[in-house]
């Protein structure tokens, strides 16, 4: 058996991720290792960076926030507007701002500030089961299985009994 040759596109969303995870590196040595909101207890990774839909997108972990990004192309007179990208799990609204070296950026929050995580491997896995839900269709079976409550609700019919969400034989 004989390996399967790189992706470059796969390496190109990588080594674009690992160059906005350095600058951020930067901006948290800089600026926010001081700040209140900054979690000591994590670093800085780029997660899950991978080609969608002619673009780059994945997760950055900071001490100070975890959000989707993706860059934002040609897009550099709309820094503090927004956009709406459509992912498979429906469409997500994005914030456009400008990261030093990288350029313009877009990135939607999912967490900030970071104090629930305890540790990167915390983080990370959030990161990436956050990355696989958007990338997880609406409509798919695992999403609408997902997406319905663990229990079924409580009837009125049902709680005047005291059977609530429980059969009795």
């Amino acid at each position: 058996m004989t390996a399967a040759a790189p992706d470059p596109a796969a390496a190109d969303a990588v080594a674009w991720g690992e160059l906005l995870a350095a600058s951020y590196r930067d901006i948290g040595d800089r600026a926010m290792r001081d700040l209140p909101i900054y979690n000591e207890a994590l670093g800085v990774e780029a997660v899950g960076f991978r080609r969608f839909n002619g673009t780059i997108v994945g997760i950055m972990v900071t001490p100070w926030f975890m959000n989707v990004v993706m860059p934002a192309g040609a897009m550099r007179e709309t820094s503090g507007m927004s956009l709406r990208i459509r992912f498979p799990a429906g469409d997500i609204e994005f914030a456009l701002s400008e990261i030093g070296q990288i350029g313009p950026i877009a990135s939607c929050s999912l967490f900030s500030p970071m104090f629930q995580f305890a540790d990167m491997a915390a983080a990370r896995a959030t990161a990436e089961a956050a990355l696989a839900e958007l990338m997880l269709p609406d409509d798919s079976e695992e999403a609408v299985r997902r997406r319905e409550p663990a229990t079924t609700p409580i009837d009125r019919r049902n709680f005047l009994r005291g059977t609530l969400t429980e059969r009795r034989g």
